[in-house]
């Protein structure tokens, strides 16, 4: 199965913020940001169509998103995840004294999947599960 090194950027989106307003457990607000923008040269190396699932994964984590064709292409080796659980789910917790986490320019790796895309009980379970 292909793999990519990637680099991850989070941030804001209009569908993200929007989705907001139906409540973080809505259906629309998963679609909104349980998701991972990928350049379209990138897509076809690994394979994925848009709507098929990825599983990005960091030093911090790995989660499974749907894969969404970037607008804002070209940019090889780069990929997009709305701001949201799942994003968190990638972003390490180190503030570097700053109070904010790095968003941005997080090394990551993808690989097409066959899991689904957790609803966020099912990512809140995953990622805060008593031991």
């Amino acid at each position: 199965m292909a793999k990519l090194k990637v680099t991850l950027l989070t941030g804001r989106t209009i569908n993200q913020g929007t989705g907001k307003e139906y409540g973080k457990f809505s259906e629309k607000y998963m679609e909104s940001v349980a998701v991972c923008q990928i350049d379209p040269e990138d897509m076809k190396k690994l394979g994925v169509k848009e709507g098929k699932n990825v599983k990005v994964t960091t030093k911090f984590g790995s989660v499974v998103l749907k894969a969404e064709k970037s607008l804002r292409a070209p940019h090889p080796h780069v990929v997009f995840v709305p701001y949201g659980p799942w994003a968190n789910a990638l972003i390490g917790p180190c503030t570097n004294s700053l109070g904010m986490p790095t968003f941005k320019g997080v090394p990551a790796e993808i690989e097409p999947s066959e899991e689904k895309v957790p609803v966020l009980s099912e990512l809140l379970q995953q990622q805060f599960r008593k031991r």
